[in-house]
């Protein structure tokens, strides 16, 4: 069934420009002038999508959403401004509205808007649909757990086959890697697929408390009833991230841990005995800490009997058209709404990038995307302006996408993409840096192609043999 789409304004030219453009759009619509003739008509029957002004004689816009959402609170509210201030668009989103458009809007964005709330509305149907059957309560918790870590990259490979092989196990294992590339999923996958699964999964970050504590959180204080974390961990998994924070005392009492199971709190000469497997990541090489006095030598070859060395991102580009899309489907999957999808140039573009943040800075940009952008499609300038800037983008092409993704990228995308860079820099002129260039390259490759003869590379250039010589002369092509 086609969604019924109502639009709710005072301004009669901006419900004929919706009703001209709804039609021609063969999008079925109503149109009503005030939000009092819109309650009275939802009597009798109900939107998918509604969008209205906020700022209205009577009852205004967010009033009305509160009124619709007694009825049907799955009812994707638009809200349209001329007041396009901060406070106007948080009310709007306090009070549920799906998007916010201020005034005023290009017509065409609004109905990507539309088309999205009307599919944000099928899928939340769905969903209560899913809700209502036997298994309908596992729906949400079934999304939290979607854990999984992803990666076609040889490297990310490697992973894989670490944690199947030592999952089972009780050794302890050393996760290298850089922050932001999931140091902390791969331990929990390591506890997930153990033995030990079924208790608890225990997390101490020692670079987020200060050193002095970390030794009390970790084996507990003789003179406070708080439990410590082994203790918490009993019969599970204790995960330390970033070891290489760790004091050299508290150092000490992990490797007689590690060497006897026993353990003794702060302040106390008791022992007791702990049931926990150890897992530990670092993101600096250890072996340096050794050389440099501030790690136990003894502890890093106890720990690293087993290491798993996650790559950063920019090793494994060739993976972030799979990690964005799988994302972006997340983040939709979890707001209830159709997912968003990056064009070839943006993909490229991402491609070539550092990524410091590793996969951790790629799934942040993701969010941002997904609740900043309006349309579906995800353009090179809705970028946010520190990552069109980025310092020492890859010198890499396509080859990070796959075959289907390279068939959408062509030379104009690529072009389009140069520009938009260098507009973005602030540069002028660049028509005079660009011309030469393309030129330069057309030259050189039908030059070549035909064995630097010029009168067949003129003709193929569509060029006479003269302008092909002055070319020559004045690109400075030596070579030829």
């Amino acid at each position: 069934m086609d969604p019924m789409i109502w639009v709710i304004d005072d301004d009669a030219s901006i419900r004929f420009v919706f009703s001209k453009t709804l039609s021609v759009n063969n999008i079925t619509h109503r149109l009503f002038e005030n939000a009092e003739t819109a309650l009275e008509a939802l009597e009798k029957e109900t939107p998918d999508v509604v969008v209205s002004d906020i700022k209205m004689p009577g009852m205004n816009g967010i009033e009305l959403i509160d009124k619709f959402h007694k009825i049907d609170a799955n009812i994707p509210f638009i809200i349209m401004t001329a007041h396009s201030d901060l406070s106007s668009a948080i009310d709007a989103f306090d009070e549920g509205s799906f998007e916010y458009l201020p005034k005023p809007f290009d017509i065409e964005q609004a109905i990507a808007v539309i088309r999205r709330a009307a599919v944000h509305r099928v899928n939340m149907s769905q969903l209560q649909t899913k809700r209502n059957e036997p298994n309908g309560a596992n729906i949400e918790k079934e999304i939290e757990d979607d854990n999984d870590i992803i990666g076609k990259a040889p490297a990310m490979q490697d992973v894989f086959k670490f944690v199947g092989r030592v999952s089972k196990t009780d050794l302890p294992v050393l996760i290298i890697g850089e922050c932001g590339t999931g140091r902390c999923k791969v331990a929990k996958a390591l506890h997930n697929h153990g033995d030990r699964k079924n208790n608890s999964f225990t997390i101490l970050n020692t670079s987020s408390i200060p050193q002095d504590m970390i030794q009390y959180e970790l084996f507990g204080d003789a003179n406070s009833n708080k439990p410590s974390l082994i203790e918490q961990a009993q019969n599970g998994t204790i995960f330390i991230s970033e070891i290489n924070e760790m004091p050299m005392d508290c150092q000490n009492r992990l490797l007689m841990l590690l060497k006897s199971g026993l353990y003794a709190k702060i302040g106390s000469q008791d022992m007791l005995r702990a049931n926990v497997r150890v897992i530990v990541s670092t993101s600096v090489n250890l072996e340096e800490k050794i050389s440099l006095g501030l790690f136990n030598s003894e502890l890093y070859y106890k720990l690293s009997v087993i290491n798993i060395t996650i790559p950063p991102l920019r090793e494994r580009n060739n993976d972030i058209p799979l990690l964005t899309k799988y994302f972006l489907n997340q983040i939709a999957r979890e707001s209830h709404c159709e997912p968003k999808k990056l064009t070839s140039e943006v993909l490229v573009f991402l491609c070539r990038l550092p990524w410091p943040g590793n996969v951790r800075q790629l799934k942040n940009l993701c969010k941002y995307l997904s609740i900043m952008v309006t349309g579906r499609d995800i353009q090179l300038v809705d970028l946010p302006q520190d990552i069109l800037h980025a310092k020492n983008i890859q010198n890499k092409n396509t080859n990070a996408l796959s075959d289907g993704e390279k068939e959408n990228v062509t030379w104009q995308s690529l072009l389009r993409t140069w520009v938009d860079n260098k507009l973005k820099q602030g540069e002028k002129d660049i028509l005079s840096e660009a011309v030469p260039e393309f030129e330069k390259i057309m030259l050189e490759a039908t030059l070549t192609f035909t064995g630097n003869h010029k009168q067949e590379s003129a003709r193929l250039l569509g060029w006479g043999r003269n302008t092909l010589t002055r070319k020559i002369k004045d690109l400075n092509l030596t070579k030829f």
